[in-house]
C-alpha cells in the first residue's frame, strides 16, 4: 500500500491542490452570499428562494465534496512515506489550520439553515467579519507546507 501511494504522489497531491482549490472557492464565496442575501434579500420572497437555492447547491454539491475529497487526498498524503515530518512543528499547524477550515466549513452549514428556516439573526457585518476568517486559514496552512516552520 505504501508503494502505491508513493508511486502515486504526484497525481495525489494535484488533486489534492484541486480539491483544495475548489473547497477554498466556496469558503470564500457562501458568506458573501449571506451578506447578499442577509442586506439584500430579507427572510421571505422569491429572490431569497433563489437565494437558498443558490447557496445550498453551492454547499451540498462543490463544498462538501471539495471538502472531502481535500481531506481524503490529503491523508494520502500523510501517509505517503517521506512527505511529513511530525517531529517539525508545520504539520501541526497545518493540522490545526485545516480542523479550523473545517470547523468554518460546518459552521457557514449551520447559518444555511439559518436561511432555508427564514431564522437568520446575523447581519451582513457578521458575515464580511467571517468571510476573513478562511483567508486567515489558508495563510497558516500556506505558510506551514511552503515555509516548514
Amino acid at each position: 500500500m505504501l508503494d502505491l501511494l508513493a508511486s502515486a504522489y504526484p497525481w495525489t497531491k494535484s488533486l489534492h491542490v484541486v480539491s483544495v482549490m475548489s473547497w477554498m472557492a466556496g469558503l470564500f464565496y457562501l458568506p458573501r452570499l449571506f451578506v447578499y442575501h442577509s442586506e439584500q434579500v430579507g427572510q421571505d420572497g422569491t429572490t431569497h428562494e433563489l437565494f437558498t437555492t443558490m447557496e445550498r447547491k453551492l454547499f451540498k454539491f462543490i463544498m462538501n465534496p471539495a471538502m472531502i475529497s481535500s481531506w481524503l487526498f490529503g491523508l494520502c498524503l500523510v501517509f505517503t512515506p517521506g512527505i511529513v515530518d511530525w517531529t517539525s512543528i508545520w504539520p501541526w499547524t497545518k493540522a490545526a489550520g485545516v480542523i479550523g477550515m473545517t470547523w468554518f466549513h460546518h459552521w457557514l452549514g449551520y447559518r444555511r439553515k439559518d436561511f432555508w428556516n427564514a431564522s437568520n439573526t446575523r447581519n451582513g457585518k457578521t458575515y464580511r467579519m467571517m468571510n476573513e476568517v478562511p483567508t486567515l486559514l489558508m495563510l497558516v496552512i500556506v505558510f506551514s507546507v511552503i515555509v516548514k516552520f
